[in-house]
């Protein structure tokens, strides 16, 4: 039998598992008999009109919702670091759910691979990195999200301090920052109030959010109001000066930015040149790039130069990359 024929058979019947698996987990979890115990409970004891806030404050995260494959995932090396990079992309997939996904791309890469004349380590090596792919995808939401979130900020500091001027408490000023901002700040905020009425302290609620927005102004924000309860002040100035830092901090990181395109440009430039120069050879003429795979003298070639490509993609990325 043909290998690639198995495991594309196997490729189908893991991504159709996955599917029912998926589907049934999510009904279970919003319509299933425990879900609809624990939201009863929680009308019952707050009553109807907050009912669906309450489920989303006091639900524990967790890595799966099979308790079985929870306690295996637990013992995996780096799985809360998996975990953390879930929460700061804000959506409400789970760990086990993003293994499942990476490893039906690895399933794809080894299927793809499979035609390809090369050695067994190359196509591992390429497999693991379409693994890879879901990782980067979630990385660059994260960095979306929180790009968002810094040019959010500072409106959102200016209207707690006109808040509170106008004689609100901080809790409520957190309040109207939730209700009148747009999310992704705006749910965050709206979070952190729900959680100091759900009886947890303001520091905590603020280190919650620290947490799940791993942001350097925001940061700021939060020690600044820690420590303003600690030893007093006047927080509104407070909070004014650092909307003004933030604003500032934001031109200039856009004036860098500008400054550094030429030097972004000729690393993408730079390195999709081999590859689209690869293709176009592969399509014209195949049988020029035929030694390169074939001969051992070739593949030293290939690797060679794919270790100078990924450490000029490095020395690239540090001379363009300015901390601001």
């Amino acid at each position: 039998m043909d290998i690639r024929l198995l495991l594309f058979g196997l490729l189908i019947f893991g991504a159709v598992l996955l599917l029912v698996w998926g589907v049934y987990s999510g009904w279970n979890n919003t319509r299933g008999p425990e879900a609809e115990r624990v939201a009863r409970r929680l009308r019952n004891a707050i009553g109807d009109s907050g009912s669906e806030l309450a489920v989303s404050i006091t639900k524990e995260r967790m890595l799966s919702r099979d308790p079985g494959l929870q306690k295996m995932l637990l013992r995996l090396p780096g799985i809360m670091w998996l975990d953390r990079l879930l929460l700061q992309t804000g959506r409400s997939m789970n760990a086990a759910q993003l293994l499942a996904i990476m490893l039906g791309c690895w399933l794809v890469g080894v299927v793809v691979l499979t035609g390809t004349q090369l050695p067994l380590l190359g196509q591992m090596a390429l497999a693991l990195g379409f693994a890879g792919l879901p990782l980067l995808e979630a990385d660059r939401a994260k960095r979306k999200r929180m790009t968002k979130i810094e040019a959010m900020l500072p409106d959102a500091l200016d209207m707690m301090s006109r808040a509170m001027r106008a004689g609100h408490a901080f809790p409520t000023a957190l309040k109207m920052v939730g209700d009148e901002l747009a999310d992704p700040l705006g749910g965050e905020f709206r979070s952190v109030f729900d959680e100091v009425n759900f009886g947890v302290s303001m520091p905590d609620a603020l280190m919650n959010l620290a947490a799940r927005v791993p942001s350097t102004d925001l940061r700021y924000f939060v020690i600044a109001v820690l420590i303003q309860r600690e030893t007093g002040g006047n927080l509104t100035d407070l909070l004014s000066s650092i909307s003004a830092i933030i604003r500032d901090r934001l031109k200039l990181l856009g004036q860098v930015k500008v400054m550094s395109a030429e030097g972004r440009m000729s690393a993408w430039v730079l390195g999709s040149l081999p590859f689209l120069v690869g293709g176009a050879i592969a399509i014209f003429s195949p049988e020029s790039l035929m030694p390169l795979f074939t001969d051992p003298m070739g593949r030293m070639m290939l690797y060679v130069s794919g270790g100078l490509m990924v450490v000029g993609f490095f020395a690239i990325r540090n001379i363009v990359q300015v901390r601001v």
